[in-house]
């Protein structure tokens, strides 16, 4: 009965369990490694382990085993260490695996226990990465403090000049002060928005609804009038659980680029579709599009192609909607064709909505 316990406990276990002769032949593979390694248990007993572990894996596994058969010690034995493992498909993931030695009737058994840590992993990149963020965060909030002031003394008297002084020269010269003076200002609470600590306020809401909103303050403070601004949304439920705010200020954000990205006449157009449990909305301009020599740098702090612009913006964006349960930010986009940014988020059970179509001709 407590070998059938054992047995039990061995195959409903989370981490995979592969017993090995001294030959390398596979007699044990639990449930859990089929899982891991996506291979079915009768695909691999009876075969040589060194046929399913990665290439980076095989050399060294053969050699500690003919080692320990020959001398009965083993540097492995007993330990937990780290290694790639791979998957039928050839993919790769991070792993950890400790092994043990059974004897029985003169022959060696070796068994690995290897749990995958893909998760622990990312849970650790979050972890430094939120503490990295909050020291950050204390450091801008501080020098912020620091220049905040002086800036604002300094903005508040070029403002009492330009309305004293009637001198063309002297109030250009003084319009630059001002006008550099907001530039740093909204620097500064951009970095803040960046670099702090971030508390989503999740809410229960209708994304088409959001998107026509942003579509109707967008097409309401549009200058151009040869710009088209067009949402369009399948039918079908659309509710997310969000940051409503903060997601209406990365999709304003985002119609803006848009905008912005043209050359003259086109159009931006904001988009949702149901796409299995998921919702993706995206921002598509008919622009330029970016070179694929600064591709990885649009993401960067600080790195942008505007004149006037912070380089935050992007940034920003991303972070807010990464920062979401599920939620993913992506953009494609392709030099003379134009951009398309994709945000993705958990759809929650709902109602069909009706088509939303409002379009700024």
């Amino acid at each position: 009965m407590e070998i059938s316990i054992l047995q039990g406990a061995v195959e409903n276990a989370n981490e995979a369990f592969v017993t090995i002769d001294q030959q390398s032949t596979v007699i044990f593979f639990n449930r859990a490694a089929e899982r891991m390694f996506g291979y079915q248990r009768c695909e691999v007993v009876g075969r040589d382990l060194a046929e399913i572990l990665g290439p980076g894996c095989r050399e060294g596994h053969q050699r500690a085993v003919a080692a320990y058969v020959k001398t009965g010690k083993g540097k492995l034995i007993g330990h937990v260490s780290e290694f790639d493992a791979m998957r039928r498909s050839g993919e790769t993931f991070p792993a950890s695996i400790s092994f043990s030695v059974t004897e029985v009737n003169g022959e060696c058994f070796f068994t690995g226990i290897v749990r995958e840590l893909t998760e622990t992993k990312a849970l650790h990149a979050q972890i430094v990465q939120a503490e990295r963020l909050a020291a950050l965060g204390q450091m801008v909030a501080e020098i912020s403090h620091e220049i905040k002031n002086p800036l604002v003394m300094i903005g508040g008297f070029a403002r009492q000049l330009l309305k004293k002084i009637s001198g063309d020269k002297e109030q250009a010269k003084l319009g630059v002060i001002v006008s550099e003076v907001e530039r740093l200002e909204k620097l500064l609470a951009n970095l803040k928005d960046l670099y702090r600590p971030r508390q989503l306020n999740l809410v229960d809401f209708d994304i088409d609804e959001l998107l026509q909103e942003v579509c109707n303050l967008t097409i309401a403070n549009m200058k151009n009038d040869a710009i088209i601004i067009r949402c369009q949304a399948e039918p079908g439920a659309k509710m997310i659980s969000g940051d409503r705010d903060k997601l209406k200020q990365v999709l304003l954000n985002l119609v803006k680029n848009g905008a912005e990205a043209l050359d003259g006449p086109g159009t931006v157009a904001m988009a949702s579709r149901l796409e299995g449990e998921n919702i993706l909305v995206t921002i598509t301009d008919g622009g330029q599009g970016i070179p694929a020599s600064i591709k990885e740098k649009i993401f960067s702090p600080f790195f942008t192609t505007k004149e006037h612009g912070t380089g935050l913006g992007l940034c920003i964006s991303k972070r807010i909607v990464d920062e979401h349960p599920g939620g993913l930010f992506t953009l494609e986009s392709e030099e003379g064709k134009g951009t398309t940014v994709t945000i993705k988020l958990p759809r929650l059970a709902g109602s069909c909505l009706p088509q939303i179509v409002q379009t700024k001709e």
